[in-house]
Order: structure tokens, then C-alpha cells, then sequence
């Protein structure tokens, strides 16, 4: 039987693909990058979702490595981990830059 194990780097890519895979969590993420330095705030306030929901995808992307987190309270400080989101983005960018098919019109090619 052969053996169909994925490699380490499929399995981070599908870690981080699944982590980013609720627009919510790319809000987060956005959010997050755009700030000067860690946000103390309550994130719940900057969008658009109730903060048991936040509090669930914050838990995801964090258990994923894309973002971190200290308790300081009463807040809790976040920030994008930037040696994974340096790490996620070589691992897209060589995965979405792989060379397709080489037979013109083999993915039907129609341009829709």
C-alpha cells in the first residue's frame, strides 16, 4: 500500500488556509496589520460581529500561529505573529505560483 502521508508543507498550508477561511478572520487579520503596534483594544468594537464570535475566531487564527495574544488586563493585547505570516506567505506564494497544465484548453480554459 502506498504511503499518503502529505508533506509538512501541505499540512501548513491547509493549517493556515483553514485558519483564513471565514471572512471574519480576514477582517480580523486586516485589522490587526494595519495597527502601528499590538492592539489593547476590544476588537468586537472595530467589527462588525458580537464578541463571543470574535472570541472564537481569535482562539482559531491563534491556534493556527498567525496571530498572538497576552492577557494584560482588563484588555488582551494582539498582534499578527510576523515570523508565521512571513512563513504563510512564502508557503501561498510558492503554492499559487506553481506552473499549470501545459496543454492549452486542458482546464477548459474559458475565460468567464
Amino acid at each position: 500500500m502506498a504511503n499518503k502521508d502529505y508533506s509538512i508543507r501541505q499540512e501548513q498550508i491547509a493549517r493556515f488556509a483553514k485558519a483564513m477561511g471565514h471572512p471574519a478572520r480576514i477582517a480580523i487579520l486586516q485589522f490587526l496589520a494595519r495597527q502601528q503596534n499590538c492592539y489593547f483594544g476590544d476588537i468586537h468594537e472595530e467589527l462588525p460581529i458580537s464578541k463571543a464570535t470574535v472570541s472564537q475566531h481569535l482562539k482559531e487564527l491563534k491556534d493556527a500561529g498567525l496571530i498572538q495574544g497576552e492577557v494584560e488586563s482588563p484588555k488582551v493585547k494582539y498582534c499578527i505573529n510576523r515570523d508565521n505570516w512571513q512563513l504563510a506567505f512564502e508557503l501561498f506564494n510558492g503554492f499559487l505560483s506553481q506552473p499549470l497544465c501545459k496543454t492549452e484548453g486542458c482546464c477548459g480554459d474559458n475565460k468567464q
